[in-house]
């Protein structure tokens, strides 16, 4: 395409295969309106397996500095199809053992429990509509 060649494929010859989710990994607390949780991480284990990616710097050891963007990390998970891929979120976010700073992860997994998120029938408002539920 840069050098103005037509593309070999069609978007109608590129399958679409499988569901993939993205949660955003921040150093931060829900529960107290999203506060920056800046700290050391003084426990770090990361989940994997099929269909698991962790994207981040961070290491045990690290401080996270109050200066900058509160994500420490992204968990990107697929699946065959939703179900799976909540499934094998809800495993990878258990597994995520990340201590000494608070973080984003109770507030996916409590995501993923809800109905609305589990068939897709949410919208942009819908995340502040389920933390007013909580006050």
């Amino acid at each position: 395409m840069a050098s103005g060649e037509p593309l070999s494929l069609k978007q109608e010859d590129v399958p679409f295969v499988g569901h993939a989710m993205e949660f955003r990994i921040n150093a931060e607390d829900p529960d107290q309106d999203f506060m920056p949780s800046p700290g050391e991480i003084t426990a770090l284990e990361v989940p994997g397996g099929p269909g698991v990616r962790v994207d981040s710097a961070i290491y045990q050891g690290y401080t996270i500095p109050p200066f900058y963007d509160s994500m420490v990390g992204k968990l990107v998970v697929w699946g065959l199809d939703r179900e799976e891929a909540i499934h094998r979120s809800n495993r990878a976010l258990r597994e995520y053992r990340l201590e000494g700073i608070k973080t984003t992860i109770p507030l996916h997994l409590r995501l993923l429990q809800e109905d609305a998120f589990r068939s897709g029938a949410y919208h942009t408002g819908y995340l502040e509509e389920l933390l007013d539920e909580k006050d």
